[in-house]
């Protein structure tokens, strides 16, 4: 079971000291990774004409341009939301900050002390009075004072109170300012970067078709096809095809890993950190009961080879004095039924 806790550790890429504090140290370097992710795809850019010239050449619609992702992370790298949406670069960046959910803290840690007790134990007098003479609070205690304006309370125009415009938190911000989503990354805003992992995807499952293809020796149709196909197109290689198709699947990998996974669920919902950590310190504890368990049987097991020993001379000596037994009772037994042999049956000594 220890084996497993630590088996898990490392998929998270922890050692297992501190699991909370070594997994919110992963968060905070997660932009980085994602950096080096955006770019290694700027190594992509010969897949991607290929395919680019592929599709305008059978599809014959060579303007319309595939992959729009991938290219800019091509091109620019992991950059903003914002510069990706409005195509200028943001002059300040609000990102969002990860908080840390609070740690743990045990009741028995918060001393209270005797909140409300004492002054309602001594009777403390503020010398405050509801019916203060002279101070007229303008507030009628009768219950014959039922109607709203009766008090004489200007609420104000209730057209007014339908002009109040609620405004979604992040969405208005002064322009060249991202903030909200728009100071995310391509590869840390989910629905960008599942497109990203989409496309990368698309170009992976191309470049392997195009490679079992050009492995194929007898397809003439093929082949005659691809010969008003640009330079581009002919002068790939299964090789080329194959070393591409590895890059991107290293890439796909990296992003879809089960680490990365919870790396971004950390990053969308801190309060994961809280869960994964009790997930991993519930495998150690049974780990460790397990462990204790072993121990106290192999105890056990060692108390119960010692009784053992110690009652093995003990049953000896039974067995040594039950057989002189038997044989007297045989006697006994032999000697009134004048010296007949005489044998006790359904015992084995």
């Amino acid at each position: 079971m220890r084996e497993q806790f630590y088996h898990s550790c490392k998929q998270y890429g922890i050692t297992g000291d501190n699991v909370r504090r070594e997994l919110l140290a992963l968060v905070k370097d997660l932009p980085s990774q994602l950096a080096d992710i955006g770019a290694a795809a700027q190594s992509l850019g010969e897949a991607i004409d290929l395919y680019q010239a592929c599709v305008g050449f059978v599809c014959e619609s060579p303007t319309e341009q595939v992959l729009p992702l991938l290219r800019y992370v091509q091109k620019r790298g992991n950059s903003t939301v914002y510069q990706w949406r409005t195509g200028t670069e943001p002059s300040v960046v609000e990102r969002p900050h990860l908080e840390a959910p609070p740690e743990q803290v045990e009741e028995d840690a918060i001393d209270w002390g005797d909140f409300g007790a004492e002054a309602a134990s001594e009777g403390i007098d503020y010398g405050i009075s509801a019916q203060a003479t002279g101070i007229d609070w303008g507030i009628s205690l009768d219950s014959d004072s039922k109607e709203a304006g009766s008090d004489g309370i200007d609420w104000g125009d209730d057209a007014a109170v339908s002009q109040i415009t609620v405004l979604e938190a992040g969405t208005q911000a002064p322009e060249g300012v991202a903030r909200g989503p728009d100071a995310l990354t391509l590869l840390e805003y989910p629905e960008t970067r599942n497109q990203f992992i989409d496309e990368l995807m698309e170009l992976e499952i191309f470049l392997s078709q195009r490679a079992v293809e050009m492995s194929e020796e007898a397809d003439i149709l093929s082949v005659s096809q691809f010969q008003l196909a640009p330079a581009t197109l002919q002068g790939q290689t299964k090789g080329k095809m194959v070393t591409m198709v590895s890059m991107l699947q290293d890439l796909i990998g990296q992003l879809t890993s089960l680490r990365m996974q919870h790396l971004f669920m950390i990053l969308a919902s801190p309060r994961y950190v809280d869960r994964v950590t009790e997930f991993l310190q519930q495998k150690l504890k049974q780990s460790q009961l397990l462990a204790l368990k072993k121990e106290l049987m192999v105890q056990k097991q060692q108390e119960a080879l010692q009784e053992q020993a110690a009652l093995e001379p003990k049953l000896d000596l039974l067995l040594e004095k039950t057989r002189e037994l038997q044989k007297l009772i045989e006697a006994d037994i032999s000697k009134r039924y004048n010296g007949r042999p005489v044998n006790l049956m359904g015992t084995s000594l």
